[in-house]
This record gives C-alpha cells, sequence and structure tokens, in this order.
C-alpha cells in the first residue's frame, strides 16, 4: 500500500517527526558508560506517553520477528545493526550504539534512527561506519522529489555507501511511511536510476542506509529479533522519515540544532 499524504496533514507530520526527533537526542544525551539498555527502552516508553503518542513498536508482529517486539526502541550495539531488542546491557565506553525509533500521533508515523559512540574511546572503524550512512542518507534525500524515482534514491544511497568501500544487504532497507509504519514503496540502499515508482507530493519515506565493516551478510540472534553482522564486525544505521513535496524533500525527523 502506497498513501500519499493530503497538504494539509503535512503538519502533522512535521509534529511527529519533531517528537521522533526530540526523543533520540534526549536519549542519546542519556545514554552514557553504564547506562542500561533497559533505561533506554523505558525513558522511550515514558515520553512517548507523555506527548500523548503511540509507539509502533511494542506490539509489532511481522514474519521476520519472534512474537510481539514488545518494547519501545531498538537498541542495537556495536555487531548488532538492526531491530535491536532492548536487554539488560550496561554500555561500556567506545560501544557503538544505534538507536531506531518510529512512534504514531496524529494517526501519522515517522521513523528514524541515529549511530553514535558512546563514551571517550571513538575507534577510527566506528566513526568511519556512522559517517559512510551519515552521507548516504544525505545523498538520498538530495535525489528525492517530485518525479525522481526509487531507484534515483536507491543509487544515490548505494553509491556512497560502495565508494566508502562496504558491501551492501538489500534484505532490509528504506520504506513508504503513514498511517502505519511500514508501507510500499520498498527503497532498496543499492539500485539503478530510473527505475522504480515515481515519487509524488504527500509521499511520507523513511530511508535508512546501514552498514556492517566486513561483511553484507546478517545473522537473527537467539532473541528472535536482533539482526547482528554475520562476522561480528561493528555496524551502524542512520535514518530519517522525508516528505515529498512540490518543492522537494522535507526531513520530518531533523533534530531543531540541525535546522537552519
Amino acid at each position: 500500500m502506497i498513501e500519499l499524504l493530503n497538504p494539509t496533514d503535512l503538519p502533522r507530520a512535521r509534529e511527529t517527526g519533531a517528537l521522533v526527533a526530540e526523543i533520540l537526542q534526549t536519549l542519546k544525551g542519556r545514554s552514557t558508560v553504564g547506562t542500561n539498555l533497559l533505561e533506554i527502552d523505558s525513558w522511550a516508553q515514558a515520553m512517548i506517553v507523555e506527548a500523548g503518542a503511540q509507539s509502533c513498536y511494542v506490539d509489532y508482529e511481522p514474519s521476520f520477528g519472534r512474537g510481539p517486539f514488545g518494547h519501545y526502541i531498538c537498541t542495537s550495539v556495536n555487531d548488532a545493526v538492526l531491530h535491536g531488542l532492548p536487554y539488560d546491557y550496561q554500555l561500556a565506553d567506545g560501544d557503538l550504539l544505534s538507536l531506531d525509533l518510529a512512534v504514531s500521533k496524529g494517526g501519522v508515523v515517522a521513523d528514524s534512527a541515529i549511530s553514535f559512540v558512546v563514551g571517550d574511546s571513538a575507534a577510527a572503524e566506528s566513526v568511519a561506519l556512522i559517517d559512510a550512512t551519515e552521507r548516504a542518507l544525505r545523498a538520498g534525500i538530495a535525489a528525492a522529489g517530485p518525479g525522481a524515482r526509487v531507484g534515483d534514491l536507491s543509487h544515490a544511497i548505494g553509491s556512497v555507501l560502495s565508494e566508502a568501500g562496504y558491501s551492501i544487504n538489500t534484505q532490509f532497507g528504506g520504506h513508504g511511511v503513514g498511517s502505519t509504519m511500514h508501507q510500499d514503496p520498498h527503497v532498496s540502499n543499492t539500485g539503478k536510476p530510473g527505475r522504480g515508482y515515481k515519487l509524488r507530493p504527500g509521499l511520507l519515506l523513511a530511508l535508512e542506509p546501514w552498514v556492517m565493516a566486513d561483511t553484507n551478510e546478517l545473522v537473527t540472534d537467539a532473541d528472535g529479533w536482533t539482526l547482528r553482522s554475520a562476522t561480528g564486525c561493528r555496524t551502524a544505521h542512520s535514518e530519517h522519515t522525508i516528505a515529498i513535496t512540490d518543492d522537494g524533500a522535507e526531513i520530518l525527523t531533523l533534530p531543531k540544532q540541525a535546522h537552519g
């Protein structure tokens, strides 16, 4: 299903996006050495409830997961890259943490992810992984706009990741959002320009480049949810929800300090 948002509903999408961005930045600031992943989940829950929003994760039960997710945020550490199920783990100095959050408010979903290093010991490999996903995300957004095709976005994302030396997994990628979290069209992290669905004003897309340092193969953790690199190497993940408008792409999940 592909939904197109009515222009009069764009303010609601902006509100949801701003909430997701605010929660993620707050959690980033609180995620220090010794912070437990379950604390992060509890903080996310409290902020979502306080805002009068709804979690997209708690009752989420797709075919690729084991039962309802049961938590409010994905917390992926080091070799975990996607769908990280929060558990009793205290963050250590130098851990690479990815936080992925999707909420619904006013009937509109926004989805975003950030990756960062905890503490003061930022290994060069971790910094490079994060930088590549953030640059790929910017490239994908720059390629979006009315008349562009999904393949244009995929090609832009994939070009940055490949040039950075990373192989690309195509099992999971970006997607449409709207009244629900996962919708068509699928936006692969690599592709051919000029192919695929033609973008139209009102379309909301979650673009999410992610990479693993030395592999493109995933393994599923014993928890039935967390996806890890097959080699145990480090990973990173960046994501924004954008709205296609008559003027181009508007980033809905951009932190306040990043505007302008």
